[in-house]
């Protein structure tokens, strides 16, 4: 019995192994996140109803979290954000008209998240529609290249369309808020790995969330565990909360679990996360501002087909370590050479 204890792997078993990678945007961009609350702690890590108002400071920026009476939106929850960001991005990268209003197939959702796809899966992305119009949000945090002080949900509003013989949801309209809308414009996501929705513990995805944000293409970031601890908006003890990672640290040495970044824990209260290799590592002074015109986006499309290109942009960014005579040709090059060797996405 504790063999099989130990040799399990954390993660939850992937559901879909073979997607139609025809139905969902999803499967043909990488799914994504909006750095601002990737960053800040806004969703839960409980998984009970959790009703407590939250102020998080960091510097001149606040963030102040208030529950509906179903409770604050959840790391899960996240998952339906995760979801429509993918879905406009996606769009973007194509060169389509987008809108706040994002109107797509439940069963596509769940499936695209590893959810399964029986009552229960339905029932569960009922309350998580909830939770996030619900969740409202004060903060002057900036998005877009603006900060101001601004309340929102998570998001405006949704619609449920049901289906007559069995009442499952069949289509489900979403309205972004202004907040979240306008940092998809400005590209101020990230894309996230896949696995991310096979990690059991809200906990396990707060940490990869804020690795992704902090460490991105670094070879590693560190974070004192009191840091790490209100980063991650946990309201336990900060003995409990040594537990907790302590865990993790174990099965991700056992298992290597957690997405793209080994997480590890210092006699001094030290959290690591080391890149695994799968997010090359940044070679130092690589940041540069050259401007890639219409034209160079068209070129790394055609040169990249089915690729991410705002991705590929970030990838670029980080990898050339002097400013190219033509950003448009230098970023062309570099988009052909990454389809040359890894093929069409997925």
């Amino acid at each position: 019995m504790t063999q099989a204890v130990t040799t399990r792997s954390p993660l939850l078993p992937d559901r879909y192994p073979d997607p139609d990678f025809f139905v969902c945007d999803l499967f043909n961009a990488a799914p994504k996140g909006d750095m601002a609350s990737m960053q800040h702690p806004i969703f839960s890590l409980s998984t009970k109803p959790d009703r407590h108002v939250r102020r998080y400071d960091h510097g001149d920026l606040f963030v102040e979290v208030k529950p509906s009476s179903d409770g604050l939106a959840t790391v899960h929850d996240r998952d339906v954000l995760i979801y429509c960001i993918s879905q406009v991005m996606a769009a973007l990268n194509k060169g389509q008209q987008v809108s706040q209003v994002i109107r797509f197939q439940a069963h596509d959702l769940l499936k695209s998240t590893n959810r399964m796809t029986n009552g229960r899966g339905y029932e569960g992305l009922k309350s998580a529609l909830e939770r996030l119009a619900g969740t409202r949000i004060s903060t002057n945090i900036t998005t877009g290249g603006k900060e101001v002080f601004n309340n929102f949900g998570l998001i405006e509003r949704f619609e449920i369309v049901r289906e007559k013989r069995d009442g499952r949801m069949q289509d489900v309209e979403v309205k972004l808020s202004d907040w979240v809308f306008s940092a998809l414009e400005h590209n101020e996501v990230l894309t996230l790995h896949r696995d991310y929705f096979r990690l059991r513990k809200p906990i396990e995805r707060r940490l990869y969330e804020l690795a992704r944000k902090h460490c991105g293409r670094q070879s590693e970031w560190r974070v004192s565990l009191p840091l790490l601890q209100k980063k991650c908006g946990a309201v336990s003890s900060l003995r409990e909360f040594r537990r907790l990672v302590t865990n993790i640290v174990r099965e991700d040495k056992l298992h290597s679990h957690i997405p793209d970044y080994a997480v590890s824990l210092s006699e001094d209260d030290m959290v690591i996360f080391a890149n695994r290799g799968t997010t090359p590592t940044v070679p130092t002074g690589a940041s540069f501002n050259s401007q890639i015109s219409e034209d160079g986006y068209e070129a790394a499309r055609a040169a990249a087909p089915g690729w991410d290109i705002y991705h590929l942009e970030q990838e670029w960014r980080a990898w050339i370590t002097d400013p190219p005579h033509s950003a448009d040709a230098a970023f062309a090059g570099f988009s052909a050479m990454w389809f040359e060797k890894r093929g069409y996405p997925g």
